[in-house]
């Protein structure tokens, strides 16, 4: 890790801190200069309103996302029923209220630089 006044540098298999989902994968997070960046691992079977939602106590995800997939494939409901598939490349916002699930039997990675500073975190 580099860090100045107004520079940071690191990487996330140091993470500053590491989230586990109830099963089927972890959040890991990177505070770059009070901005937390995420990197998620969504594992084959990964369902947020089984493996997040109890950690969260919300009805669906009440998180902003703005992301890049680098890796599997994610589908996304928002709360009211539009659906929308994220594929390796793709570049995504996703509004709060909504629920996803990992497609296929690869996992699914993901970077989130939007509203992460307390997506899957116990309280």
């Amino acid at each position: 890790m580099a860090t100045t006044a107004t520079t940071v540098v690191k990487r996330f298999d140091v993470p500053d801190e590491s989230r586990p989902f109830m099963a089927h994968g972890r959040a890991d997070a990177l505070d770059m200069n009070g901005h937390i960046v995420g990197c998620g691992s969504f594992e084959p079977g990964w369902r947020w309103s089984d493996d997040v939602k109890p950690i969260a106590g919300t009805d669906s995800c009440q998180v902003s996302h703005l992301g890049y997939c680098l890796s599997g494939q994610m589908r996304v409901r928002m709360d009211d029923g539009r659906e929308m598939t994220i594929h390796p490349g793709d570049v995504f916002a996703i509004a709060p209220g909504h629920d996803a699930e990992v497609l296929g039997d690869e996992t699914c990675t993901m970077l989130d630089f939007g509203e992460f500073g307390d997506y899957a975190k116990r309280h």
